[in-house]
């Protein structure tokens, strides 16, 4: 009832031993609290808060408009609603080195288990997007360790991101990629995720340049081919993100029925496609609110009204 039952340091613990499991972790990306109870009860590792959903959810592209107020109170009703660890998208911190130590330690108090900060210049863009820039390796050493050094939990998990791939065509691209995450290694990032990999043989040498797990983001309608969960583990994948698809499966729903509203004057043909009633309420588990208010109400009060 009400909030996860689990501390955030224990949720942090919980991510850092499925790391070193050797394991593939599934983050699904949640748009809202309830969806992450759904990620949850479906049996999956983690959650994902994604930068570009809560802009998207907020009516903004994804380029840098949020602000950390936003992403901490999104990612604490979230995490608080869920057992499960979440990672959240901190962009590029939200500022200069001592901005995103400020912004570490605001994301741990809204309890998350882990946050990725990237090496784009900021304002940011969508990783796969064209246009983005990068910072020079001084710059993107000094974000990861200013997320390092400020986090007060040592079993914060701080992923370090790099979108150099998606900044330097051709073979180059990749020998930069991989230089660039051995530096970021070395700053001291628990993860490393490489943003917008060509094909799984990318993963592959990435995974094999840097001594600590790899994340691979499967967005839809990006640079990265949807790559399965088995294709991904035998590549030397340990973190699987999928950032936006339930909004985008929500969204489309959505879409569907309003146009069919709008033909119909009624929605009687959509309502095998909604989660029923019992089912929300299921989720919500609604049954032992009424069985706490119950129990308030029969705690004798009324026979002490006058005491």
């Amino acid at each position: 009832m009400l909030h996860s039952t689990t501390t955030p340091a224990a949720k942090r613990r919980a991510l850092r031993a499925g790391l070193a499991s050797g394991r593939l972790l599934r983050f699904p990306g949640a748009f809202n609290p309830l969806s992450a109870r759904l990620v949850q009860r479906k049996g999956f590792e983690g959650v994902y808060v994604s930068g570009a959903v809560l802009s998207a959810d907020l009516g903004l592209p994804d380029v840098g408009l949020t602000t950390l107020s936003e992403v901490a109170g999104r990612s604490a009703e979230i995490a608080r609603q869920t057992d499960l660890p979440v990672l959240v998208d901190a962009d590029t911190g939200f500022g200069e080195p001592l901005n995103l130590a400020r912004t570490v330690q605001v994301l741990e108090d809204a309890g998350v288990a882990a946050l990725h900060v990237e090496d784009q210049v900021n304002p940011k863009r969508c990783g796969h997007l064209d246009g983005k820039t990068v910072v020079d390796d001084t710059t993107a050493v000094r974000r990861v360790r200013a997320a390092t050094d400020a986090r007060r939990d040592p079993d914060l998990v701080v992923v370090a991101r790099t979108d150099v791939r998606g900044t330097v065509p051709g073979p180059g691209g990749l020998r930069r990629t991989v230089e660039r995450s051995k530096m970021l290694v070395d700053a001291g990032a628990d993860v490393l995720f490489p943003e917008a990999m060509a094909d799984l043989t990318e993963f592959e040498a990435v995974c094999s340049a840097v001594d600590v797990p790899v994340l691979a983001n499967m967005t839809e309608f990006g640079r990265s081919a949807l790559f399965t969960h088995e294709q991904l583990r035998d590549a030397g994948v340990r973190l699987v993100i999928h950032p936006v698809s339930l909004l985008r499966l929500a969204m489309g729903a959505a879409d569907r029925a309003l146009d069919a509203l709008a033909v119909e004057g009624t929605l009687t043909g959509q309502v095998p496609h909604m989660q029923t009633r019992a089912e929300l309420y299921d989720l919500l588990d609604y049954p032992s609110y009424e069985e706490f208010d119950s129990g308030v109400h029969d705690a004798g009060l009324e026979d002490h009204r006058d005491s």
